[in-house]
């Protein structure tokens, strides 16, 4: 029996009143956590992964998560809800919500006019065995280049596409098919449930009205062979990991005629080693030498943009972070950039020469009476903390 899904919010450890940042916040540090490339052969870690995406999709998209509050898993189940390409009217025991609304409208003189053809559109199942292809996920794990300037991929992705050898009718060349005896070629059945009748989809012919004689020996009489299909995606510059491209019409081709999904890509984006991202800003640790933070000069910054250059002040301590505005990442929705923050950290060689020793030490005795900022904070903060403490033990 398969294991019940775990509700979205806890895989997320987020309140269901959780906002759009504090859910994105918790998808990016759980990403981290659990990301394969930081758990190479750990299997557990990669079903966390994958059970993150997952909740991050639907909470992250407000129309899915008001899905999801209101009817759970069950929104997205297929014929229970709410997902690309399934019927997203069901959820009722199996009852295909859009023939008992027509039939309930019929009980009281409606007609199951054309409002209903166009509000229940794009679903699973049209009439005369009309169906839409199915939408279909692929996930994608790009390099922090790519999600930051952008890229150009060739996707290989399996679909079922019609058979060849039957045209996709599921029947053996020249045996044709005959009319459903099951619902006798209606591609409904009729229950009762008082005085209203309920039409479910004929589980025999699947709302085609028709079965196959002989099935086709190619693709099993189900009319659909698996094959392999590239497709080109450009992906834009400043995605980051939960961002959904949709390639539409690229999905599973429609049944009867009926329109192709789509297929939609969500990209992982794996870490930098050297640059880390929030948002659209840019954040790196820079090394200087210690004459250049005593004394001030200009370094050479690594942007994702290319080099730049930062001057630093004299006296400058490891650890200022400066800001170089526009250096940053795109946003793919304004067009603006970021900014880069450059943590400036002061390098000690690992090793000197007996001539720089001796340079280091005669320099080093000559500022006994130099002002240390960062030290004399350190020592002040210490003799407060002592004194309470004499005060305390009294």
């Amino acid at each position: 029996m398969a294991e019940p899904k775990k509700d979205y919010y806890e895989v997320l450890g987020v309140p269901r009143d959780a906002d759009a940042d504090a859910i994105k916040k918790a998808y990016r540090k759980l990403a981290i956590q659990y990301h394969p490339d930081k758990n190479p052969g750990n299997v557990a870690a990669e079903e966390k992964f994958k059970q993150i995406s997952e909740a991050y999709e639907v909470l992250s998209d407000p129309e899915k998560r008001r899905r999801y509050d209101q009817f759970g898993h069950r929104a997205f189940a297929p014929g229970g809800g709410a997902g690309p390409g399934g019927g997203a009217y069901g959820g009722f025991g199996g009852i295909d919500l859009e023939e008992a609304l027509r039939t309930f409208m019929g009980a009281f003189g409606g007609g199951g006019g054309s409002i209903f053809d166009d509000f229940f559109h794009g679903g699973a199942r049209e009439h005369g065995g009309r169906a839409a292809g199915a939408d279909l996920r692929y996930d994608l794990e790009i390099d922090f280049e790519e999600a930051v300037l952008g890229s150009q991929r060739e996707l290989t992705i399996p679909v079922n596409v019609e058979c060849a050898d039957c045209g996709g009718t599921g029947a053996e060349r020249g045996s044709g098919q005959e009319t459903c005896r099951h619902c006798g070629g209606r591609g409904v059945v009729v229950s009762s449930q008082g005085f209203i009748q309920f039409r479910q989809t004929c589980p025999v012919c699947r709302g085609a009205g028709r079965v196959t004689k002989r099935p086709c020996r190619a693709c099993g009489g189900s009319g659909r062979v698996r094959e392999r299909r590239t497709v080109s995606l450009k992906i834009p510059p400043g995605v980051e990991t939960g961002s959904r491209l949709r390639l539409a019409g690229s999905g599973e081709p429609g049944q009867n005629g009926g329109p192709p999904g789509d297929l939609y890509v969500v990209l992982h984006v794996r870490p930098h080693d050297l640059f880390e991202r929030h948002d659209q800003d840019i954040l790196c640790e820079v090394p200087i030498p210690f004459a250049v933070a005593t004394l001030g000069g200009e370094i050479e910054v690594p942007t994702v943009h290319g080099p730049a250059q930062l001057k630093i002040p004299a006296g400058t301590q490891s650890g200022t972070v400066f800001r170089l505005r526009g250096r940053g990442v795109v946003d793919p929705r304004s067009g603006l950039h970021g900014d880069h923050h450059a943590r400036v950290v002061v390098e000690v060689p690992d090793r000197l020469s007996s001539r720089q020793r001796r340079a280091i030490e005669e320099m080093n005795a000559t500022l006994a009476d130099a002002r240390f900022p960062l030290s004399a904070r350190v020592k002040e903060k210490a003799r407060q903390f002592y004194e309470r403490k004499q005060k305390l033990e009294g």
